[in-house]
């Protein structure tokens, strides 16, 4: 009768130990940390007889090298002296240049597509690289290192005969006469140096506005604008109004640029509503930049 205890031992050996092929591959349920070469895509471990493995990722672990096969979900081994290493780096060199060929191709596909698109009025808009327009409707003022928000202006309205219309313009209802607006101070509290700004606004409705901008004239405590005629929608400005480009940007916004510098003093952007029947304004000062030190004061 078989000795029980001797073929009991036999069994378990065989049942833990681990199988090997007949191409001298052995298989384990685990990796080791020797050494190891992780991909982050398929790639090939070339044979030296010509074939190859498909592998996720492979360890070199002294003379054999464990790999997951990416045909059989499992991991692996084999003699390193079995692969042809030359082989198998420039496979794994020819695989990277197609990944990154093909990441360069869809990035191009992509970049083409969103230039064909509309752009969102939600949108970031980039005005130069890394510098966004803020989110939000509004007026905004570029002044060529930066974008600012304008506040609307608190003002004071008042038609031909003197009789005050309305306090803190937003809106100021503009009757067909003769109005005139008053801002208050003799400074508006944003400014700037540079005499070329350029202003952006981004609406709700998505309706191109009717902007002017007016330098204004100081008289004593306040800022006058000065008579600006409304009828009916037909609007002119008998102060200094200065002319502005409009370039439309995407839906809802709108690019305006200067067709002259703007002298050092003081200026309000008024928006006529499209009934002309409403007037918005914003106001800011331009003040001459400091002057820069000759060789002789430095």
């Amino acid at each position: 009768m078989p000795n029980v205890s001797r073929i009991l031992s036999i069994g378990l050996l065989l049942a833990f130990s681990p199988l090997t092929t007949n191409a001298g591959t052995k298989r384990n349920p685990a990796p080791q940390s020797q050494d190891a070469h992780a991909s982050k895509h398929r790639q090939k471990l070339v044979m030296k007889d010509g074939s190859f493995q498909m592998v996720s990722s492979y360890q070199i672990q002294g003379d054999r090298v464990r790999y997951f096969s990416v045909d059989r979900s499992e991991w692996e081994e084999i003699p390193a002296s079995q692969i042809d290493w030359p082989a198998t780096k420039a496979a794994e060199a020819a695989e990277t240049k197609d990944d990154e060929s093909l990441r360069a191709k869809v990035k191009a596909d992509q970049a083409a597509a969103a230039a064909m698109m509309p752009l969102d009025v939600d949108a970031s808009f980039e005005v130069l690289p890394g510098i966004f327009l803020p989110p939000g409707e509004g007026l905004f003022i570029f002044d060529g290192r930066a974008i600012f928000p304008l506040k609307q202006s608190e003002a004071v309205a008042k038609n031909s005969k003197g009789q005050m219309l309305k306090r803190m313009i937003v809106p100021v209802p503009v009757i067909p006469a003769r109005t005139s607006v008053d801002l208050p101070g003799r400074r508006a509290s944003f400014r700037i140096t540079n005499r070329a700004p350029e202003f952006y606004f981004r609406t709700k409705d998505a309706v191109e506005p009717q902007i002017e901008l007016i330098r204004a004239q100081v008289k004593g405590d306040r800022r006058h604008i000065e008579n600006i005629d409304s009828l009916f929608g037909q609007h002119t400005n008998n102060g200094q109004t200065v002319g502005m480009q409009l370039w439309p940007v995407a839906k809802g916004l709108y690019r305006y640029t200067l067709g002259q510098a703007l002298a050092p003093g003081e200026y309000a952007l008024a928006e006529f509503s499209a009934e002309g029947m409403d007037l918005f304004v914003w106001d800011f000062g331009v003040d001459a930049a400091p002057r820069e030190k000759t060789e002789h004061e430095k």
